[in-house]
């Protein structure tokens, strides 16, 4: 039963690409879990179609009109939801695209709290203190190596990783679970604090990450239930999300014996 001292709920603006169709799945069955607060998603959405250099530059130029879109919607967190147009661009983008988009809304009059999939991602890893991990990616490879990069310069130490090289951002969408788990499987995660599940808010895995945790016997994430530990953090509420792993449990009650 849910409680009900938080009659409202949480208005949570995502900022993603057109041909997106995930994000906005596995994010409210993530948070349409929570025992006690209640969440409502708003939407804006910026062209891209093939994940390449060029479409993502093409797509983070979009930016500014959809952050506006969400600022007259009132949101009280915004999520820019595309880990690899960020990680693409250089070493620290998250922190510089963050406060960019703070200042807009607050520009605005809009008070949101802002993140990103990229620096959800990197608070996740830092918060279950991980620093050698693995992890799996739908990108062409140079762009893999980029999000590789990108979490090396964070202090991350990545041990092993997989791209699965499917470009059509459609298609990263209808990646099959078995595909996902197989490259998790041929991971060499001797040693590994966490593994990152799907270093990508397209690439389904909601319903791979509690089985995986339970497989390989250490935390596994992914950027969605990166991104939902973070919009929980920032409105307040209970880290308690069952059955998404053990990074979505930070609160739960210890059971006493």
């Amino acid at each position: 039963m849910r409680s009900t001292m938080n009659p409202s709920p949480a208005r949570i603006g995502l900022v993603v690409p057109s041909s997106n169709i995930t994000v906005e799945t596995e994010m409210p069955r993530l948070l349409g879990r929570h025992p006690d607060r209640s969440f409502s998603f708003h939407a804006s959405r910026m062209r891209m179609h093939t994940v390449s250099p060029e479409q993502l530059r093409a797509m983070n130029a979009q930016r500014e009109r959809c952050v506006l879109e969400l600022g007259d919607a009132g949101v009280d967190v915004l999520l820019y939801a595309c880990l690899v147009a960020i990680m693409a661009t250089g070493p620290g983008e998250h922190r510089s695209v963050e406060l960019s988009v703070a200042e807009q809304l607050a520009a605005g009059g809009a008070r949101a709290k802002v993140l990103s999939s990229a620096g959800a991602l990197v608070t996740a890893l830092e918060s279950i203190g991980a620093r050698r991990i693995a992890l799996v990616t739908p990108y062409m490879r140079p762009l893999a190596e980029q999000v590789v990069r990108y979490l090396e310069e964070e202090n991350f130490e990545v041990a092993d990783w997989r791209a699965l090289e499917v470009a059509d951002n459609a298609d990263v969408g209808c990646i099959r679970g078995e595909r996902v788990m197989d490259a998790a499987r041929s991971l060499d995660l001797d040693g590994v604090d966490a593994l990152v599940l799907s270093a990508c808010v397209q690439m389904p895995s909601l319903d791979l990450i509690q089985a995986a945790e339970d497989e390989f016997g250490l935390p596994v994430l992914s950027a969605a239930t990166a991104g939902a530990y973070n919009i929980l953090r920032a409105v307040g509420a209970r880290v308690d999300i069952p059955d998404a792993g053990s990074l979505l449990r930070a609160d739960a009650t210890v059971p006493t014996h």
